[in-house]
């Protein structure tokens, strides 16, 4: 606990924790938002993509919806990377790969990529434990969807 936290009477309060669905949520949100803004296309890819996605396949757009408000309630209050840490705790192992998956679909779907979004693919890809093989495997899939040349 540090110093702002007392003071502002943080102290007791439990820590927040997610579902290992908020989680996935998270972590795809997280991807389109690294750059620091969400567009409303962005939004609507997001939801399209989480609707489709097997993890969520079965949640109605309304519940989708609050999964995704309860991320951005703790991404505005807490921040970017306490919800990073909140997420890649809180996500089960066997939905690691499908969420890089799909935060690397998000991201290199944009016309142009910057240096933020990269970095959080390859902290994500780090913070996942994604083995080489693997991580590579999916960013060459993602690259050839969306035709993008690596160097």
């Amino acid at each position: 606990m540090n110093l702002l936290d007392t003071f502002l009477g943080r102290e007791n309060q439990a820590p927040e924790s997610l579902s290992s669905a908020e989680a996935f949520v998270a972590i795809v949100l997280l991807a389109t938002a690294s750059d620091g803004n969400l567009s409303d296309p962005q939004e609507r890819s997001i939801l399209g993509e989480l609707s489709r996605s097997r993890p969520l396949r079965s949640y109605s757009t309304d519940a989708i919806a609050q999964l995704c408000n309860k991320n951005f309630i703790i991404l505005q209050r807490d921040g970017f990377n306490a919800l990073f840490n909140l997420a890649k705790e809180s996500l089960s192992p066997d939905l690691r790969e499908a969420a890089f998956a799909i935060a690397s679909d998000l991201v290199l779907s944009e016309s142009h990529i910057n240096e933020e979004e990269l970095n959080f693919l390859n902290d994500l890809y780090q913070a996942l434990s994604i083995s080489p093989d693997i991580g590579t495997r999916i960013l060459q899939a993602m690259s050839l969807k969306n035709q993008i040349k690596g160097d």
